[in-house]
Order: structure tokens, then C-alpha cells, then sequence
């Protein structure tokens, strides 16, 4: 068997294998590779249609505040043992990404766990805010973990997107959003589950508070590098997103795309994130993540099972059913996924596909294993 160690040298020079030395049938390996580049989204490619055409929200909410960039047709790569197997489309165009970025505000929260910024993840995140955005008597007692679990029920209004907004919000494939944006009586946090992207970009804004510098420059510094990653990505805020900070102007970035901006990055450069993350934050000898952290990222959230911090579990196989229990996955809309496998030593990046194929996608490709 291949060193399960390797990791990557910097730009393209990444090892790649036969099909039949990774314990592929290469046929059939073959043909899941078809049927990912075949199962393109539906969405236009000119992704300002998409946002403006109101994809998320209705106008007025769905008023652009950052860049929107064109995307470009399904592409992605399979990782076995740290090589790639099996790629498709252009795996070095940077593109956004969407949700996909909030896995990243999981991955910068440990760092900032790691460093001591934040002492515990139970803490209340008030007790560390630059501004009053905790101060209600409904958000004083949220703490970093409700934050990152998607419990928090914070309210409030950030960039000048109010809460309400992702309000009975639900997310995957037939998902009813006929109440999206109505008023709910907000629970205690921690007692109810809510995947909503203002709160989200609260997280972002709180952890460039105790960072005191902008996050793609620490993700730059922490991670990016130490993995040889590209210098192509990018993760841009709002045009109404920069604050000041020890008298510093700093954007704080979103955890999603819905109102533009957000994190733009090449398939390969997300194939790199996820050897990391599947290697428990180690990077050939190098530690990039702290120790535990990724076992506590991936640990299920009481209320739902099916997530943990902005990471997506596939508890029971009720994600991903032809996918085992132990898989997870960081997920954007259009049909961005780094899905994990840690069972069978396995990274899948996929780009722009049909969200109702993923689950065939995968399947394809763990069916092709000998």
C-alpha cells in the first residue's frame, strides 16, 4: 500500500495513481468520473443571474454586497491516500464556493482555540466582543459552541442583513422554504437548530475580533501556506463589512455567498483543506490544526446529529446513504462539496453539481473500489 502520510508538494506537482494502485476498477472508476463532469447544476453561469433572480431570498434581501464572479462548468478531483485518482474540468480555476466557507470559520475557531484567544468554546462569546452585539438579554448567554452548532439564535442585524432573514430556514434536497424570512418566536440558545447566515457572519466578525486581523490573513498564515496551498483564493467581504480594530480598517468576511463575496478557491487548493482535515490537522510532520480539534469540530450536535461545528456528518447514513456513517463533508450551495472519507482513506471535491446527484456521485466512486 501507498505511504498513507504523503502529502502534496506545492502547485500541480501532486502525485497521482493508476486507478488499479489506489484498489480502483478502473472501468468503473471511469464512468463515475463521467457521470460527476455530466451532472452539471442547473444554475446560469453568470452567478449575478442566479442571486439577483432571488436563488436565496426575495428583493429586498437579496441586495448584492460583495463581488459575484462567473463560474465555470463541473469540475473536481478524488483523493486516495493523498493522490489524486481520478480529475475532471479545470481542478485549478478558483470559483466560489458558498457554504463551503463556514467549514473554514470552524477550522480558524480552533486555531483561535488553540492559540488561547479563546479559552473555551463554552464560554459566552459576548465576554469577548468589540461592539454590543451580545448585550441583549437573547444574546448575552450564547456561547462560542451555539455559534458554531448553528444553536445560537442570536438576533440581531449585521451589514444590514437582519436575522429574520434565514428565519425556518430549511436546507437540502426538498427543502420547503415557504416560510423562509417569517417572524418565529426565537428559542433559548442552544435549544434549537437553525442553519442562518447572518449568525454565521456574527461567528466571522467575533473571530476576527479576537484574531485582531482579518481572517483570510490568518487562514493565509495558519493554513494555507503551511499546506502549499495556491496564492489564487480569495475570501472577500462586503462593501459594508470593514470595521476598526486597534485603529486598523479590517472586512469581515461571510460565511456563505448568498449576498456576494465570500470565498473563491480552486478545487485542488479545497482538495488540500480536506487532506488536512482528514489527516486530523497534520500535515506531513508538521501540526497546522490543534491537537483534538478536528474530533471536536466533527463531534454531533445534541439537537442535530447531522451537524457539528459548520461541518455536515452523515450520522446514520442520512446524508449520504450509499456513503458510510463515518464520512462527512463541507457543503455550498450549487453543488460545492469537499466530502471526507475516512474509511477508505478518500477526499472528493466537486464543483457546480446537481445537489441531487451527490449522493449517486459518491456512490459511483466508492462502487468502482475493488
Amino acid at each position: 500500500m501507498p505511504d498513507s502520510d504523503y502529502v502534496p508538494e506545492p502547485g500541480d506537482a501532486w502525485q497521482r495513481m493508476d486507478a488499479a494502485d489506489a484498489g480502483f476498477d478502473a472501468a468503473r472508476l471511469a464512468d463515475a468520473v463521467d457521470f460527476a463532469e455530466a451532472s452539471e447544476i442547473g444554475w446560469s453561469r453568470d452567478l449575478n443571474e442566479v442571486l439577483a433572480g432571488g436563488e436565496f431570498e426575495p428583493p429586498p434581501w437579496n441586495e448584492i454586497l460583495g463581488p459575484v464572479e462567473p463560474r465555470g462548468p463541473t469540475n473536481g478531483l478524488l483523493l486516495r491516500h493523498g493522490r489524486i485518482v481520478a480529475e475532471w474540468g479545470e481542478t485549478t480555476r478558483a470559483d466560489m464556493t458558498f457554504s463551503v466557507a463556514k467549514s473554514y470559520l470552524a477550522i480558524l475557531a480552533g486555531i483561535a482555540v488553540g492559540d488561547g484567544l479563546i479559552r473555551d468554546v463554552s464560554d459566552p462569546a459576548g465576554g469577548y466582543a468589540l461592539d454590543d452585539g451580545f448585550e441583549s438579554a437573547q444574546n448575552r448567554t450564547i456561547t462560542w459552541e451555539h455559534l458554531l452548532q448553528q444553536t445560537s439564535e442570536w438576533e440581531g442585524e449585521l451589514w444590514s442583513k437582519p436575522d429574520l432573514i434565514d428565519r425556518n430556514r430549511q436546507v437540502g434536497t426538498g427543502a420547503d422554504n415557504s416560510r423562509k424570512g417569517h417572524h418565529r418566536d426565537l428559542a433559548k440558545p442552544g435549544d434549537y437548530w437553525e442553519y442562518n447566515d447572518v449568525r454565521v457572519n456574527r461567528l466571522s466578525l467575533s473571530l476576527m475580533q479576537v484574531f485582531r486581523r482579518p481572517l483570510p490573513e490568518v487562514l493565509a498564515d495558519r493554513v494555507m501556506r503551511p499546506i502549499s496551498a495556491s496564492e489564487d483564493w480569495a475570501w472577500h467581504g462586503y462593501r459594508n463589512s470593514t470595521v476598526e480594530i486597534d485603529g486598523r480598517a479590517m472586512t469581515s468576511v461571510p460565511g456563505g455567498s448568498h449576498w456576494g463575496g465570500g470565498l473563491c478557491i480552486s478545487a485542488q487548493d479545497q482538495a488540500r483543506l480536506g487532506l488536512l482535515v482528514l489527516r486530523s490537522g497534520v500535515w506531513g510532520e508538521q501540526r497546522v490544526l490543534p491537537q483534538g480539534w478536528t474530533e471536536r469540530m466533527l463531534a454531533p450536535c445534541p439537537i442535530n446529529p447531522q451537524y457539528g461545528y459548520l461541518w455536515w456528518l452523515n450520522t446514520d447514513r442520512q446524508q449520504y446513504p450509499s456513503a458510510p456513517a463515518t464520512s462527512f463533508a463541507a457543503v455550498g450551495a450549487g453543488g460545492n462539496i469537499i466530502w471526507i472519507d475516512p474509511a477508505h482513506d478518500m477526499v472528493l471535491v466537486a464543483r457546480w453539481l446537481d445537489n441531487a446527484k451527490t449522493d449517486a456521485a459518491i456512490a459511483g466512486f466508492l462502487d468502482a473500489l475493488l
